[in-house]
């Protein structure tokens, strides 16, 4: 195992806990793995390593990669269109949108959304796909989809095997990696969960002009985001951003990846997994450098734009969630790592940067 360097370990605490001391955020976690083995986990501010935290989009790759796999043993092919497996994902120019475009946020139905009904229930939602109309051509552009993409991966991830997407994901993906289940998390089992609140403020017209912006993008509402307190909600495993876990099994289970633990992953889809497949801009004019499942660093200086640190090799792959959580591997050096935190920034630019400097100094703990 690499040598770590504990002295880059306590920047990496300094850093992490500067927020939750300042009392900006009410608490946060992370975790540091090497070659898949945890070296460094710490709590801060109102919680334990034992807590669950929400991580938003952090969850898609698990469902992403439970997708892949089933497509490797020929439930379905990728490259064909939805509707060959869901027959009501049709019109509204969605006739020929393929399974790939979901996955690389390709499929021109971005703000797609569903009803409490198609929520919780399936045959609901499954109605509810064929209103769906496009705002843009698909596999034209890259525009991400925050939660309508994954309801369509799930749903396929049901359709092909008969069971409850939530289950088919703990069970092919999550316990096969030595890891809990994160979504679907029944009511229960959530009295070790973080209720989200929002923080701070937004960012000021001197921050954006600094950047040659006059606003930032509201991809999810701050609304939409502390709706996930609610433990009917939680309960359901929204695919796209549903997903509840501790930082210590976030970063295990990127170490689980990174070294295809046990052959967890089919060597094919680990392939597919950590090759770029999308390379069109985001709306900054940043080539988004993702696969089916991840968000790669790339060797363009642009890896901070895309949520690594600096000095993360072109191979890093991970992917962040809303309210700044962390969560990456570095093959270059077997390092994993997550954070995580219940405070919900409104200053989106202050939590990139944090998540940005976080990571970067948790890179630099392996010598």
């Amino acid at each position: 195992m690499p040598k770590i360097d504990s002295a880059a370990v306590g920047a990496l605490l300094d850093r992490a806990r500067r927020e939750v001391d300042s009392g900006l955020l009410p608490a946060a976690q992370l975790a540091l793995a090497c070659e898949g083995e945890i070296v460094v986990s710490e709590a801060f501010g109102d919680c334990t390593r034992d807590t669950r935290f929400h991580m938003y989009s952090a969850v898609k790759p698990s469902v992403a990669l439970t997708a892949l796999e089933l497509a490797a043993e020929g439930l379905f092919d990728v490259a064909a269109p939805v509707r060959d497996v869901l027959a009501t994902f049709g019109g509204g120019g969605k006739e020929d949108i393929t399974v790939s475009q979901v996955m690389l946020h390709a499929g021109g139905f971005p703000q797609a959304s569903l009803d409490l009904a198609g929520t919780t229930d399936r045959a609901a939602r499954l109605a509810t796909y064929a209103s769906w109309r496009t705002d843009w051509a698909p596999g034209t552009r890259f525009e991400y989809h925050p939660l309508s993409a994954h309801w369509v991966l799930a749903d396929i991830i049901a359709e092909v095997t008969g069971r409850p997407h939530c289950d088919v994901i703990a069970e092919r993906v999550m316990a096969s990696a030595g890891c809990s289940r994160w979504l679907g998390i029944s009511i229960d089992d959530q009295a070790d969960v973080a209720d989200v609140v929002g923080v701070g403020s937004e960012p000021t017209a001197a921050e954006l002009a600094a950047l040659g912006l006059e606003e930032l993008p509201e991809i999810v509402t701050e609304e939409a985001l502390t709706a996930f307190n609610l433990p009917w909600l939680r309960a359901v495993g929204i695919p796209g951003g549903g997903g509840i876990a501790r930082a210590e099994e976030m970063a295990r289970w990127y170490g689980a990846v990174l070294c295809n633990t046990d052959g967890f992953l089919r060597p094919e889809v680990r392939a597919d997994a950590t090759t770029v497949r999308q390379s069109s801009g985001d709306w900054t004019g940043t080539p988004v450098n993702r696969s089916h499942a991840f968000v790669l660093a790339g060797s363009d200086g642009k890896a901070g734009m895309r949520g690594h640190g600096h000095g993360a090799s072109a191979g890093a792959f991970g992917h962040g969630g809303a309210g700044g959580q962390v969560a990456w591997a570095d093959p270059a050096t077997g390092v994993s790592f997550a954070y995580l935190t219940n405070g919900l920034d409104r200053n989106d630019l202050a939590s990139a940067r944090r998540g940005i400097a976080i990571s970067t100094r948790a890179l630099a703990c392996v010598a």
